[in-house]
């Protein structure tokens, strides 16, 4: 019985290379995988998934206004789907995915982020916790120890940014995980100095 899996995680957990990793097992018990990425996460090339460990692969582009199901007829047949940066499909193309689990019987695993650098979920990220039938978080750690699970975007003197959209695309010179309490006692000290 093929489910829909959600596997989350603050920047720096590593969820592209599990990505990347599952893809590999798949495919070495002779399984065809469908890796995908949304068009907008294009900051290592617009088909590339990349780990910062150095893993890489190949993903075929979904634009935000692509019907999944319907591409996925286009393509030859996979046996389990794998999509990085879940967090940027949109509700209706989580909703897409869901549907290929119930109708087709096939796997998709998402891997993303669960919130914005403000702790607000992300739309797709939202419905994949609505859907999905197995949640999983990758677990990082802050610098003080304790369990990350903010996305602190940070500018180029390392100050916490509070504004702004919720998509800026950015890696570890944009963003660092942080505890909550971290998160919260850098911003107040931002201010009041």
């Amino acid at each position: 019985m093929a489910k829909l899996y959600f596997k989350y995680g603050a920047m720096g957990s590593s969820k592209s290379a599990q990505a990347l990793i599952t893809q590999f097992n798949y495919e070495e018990l002779g399984m065809t995988v469908w890796l995908i990425k949304p068009s907008i996460d294009d900051r290592d090339g617009a088909n590339i998934i990349r780990s910062r460990i150095g893993l890489y692969r190949e993903a075929q582009v979904i634009t935000p206004d692509e019907n999944i199901c319907e591409t996925y007829d286009k393509t030859p047949g996979a046996d389990v789907i794998i999509a990085d940066e879940a967090q940027f499909f949109t509700p209706e193309q989580i909703d897409q995915l869901r549907a290929l689990v119930d109708e087709r019987d096939l796997p998709v695993l998402c891997f993303g982020l669960r919130t914005d650098f403000l702790t607000h979920m992300f739309p797709g990220s939202r419905r994949l916790m609505e859907l999905a039938d197995s949640i999983t978080e990758i677990k990082t750690v802050c610098a003080c120890g304790r369990k990350a699970t903010v996305n602190a975007r940070i500018d180029a003197d390392g100050r916490v940014v509070t504004e702004g959209g919720q998509i800026f695309l950015g890696g570890n010179d944009s963003y660092i995980a942080m505890c909550h309490k971290c998160w919260k006692d850098k911003i107040r000290r931002q201010s009041e100095g």
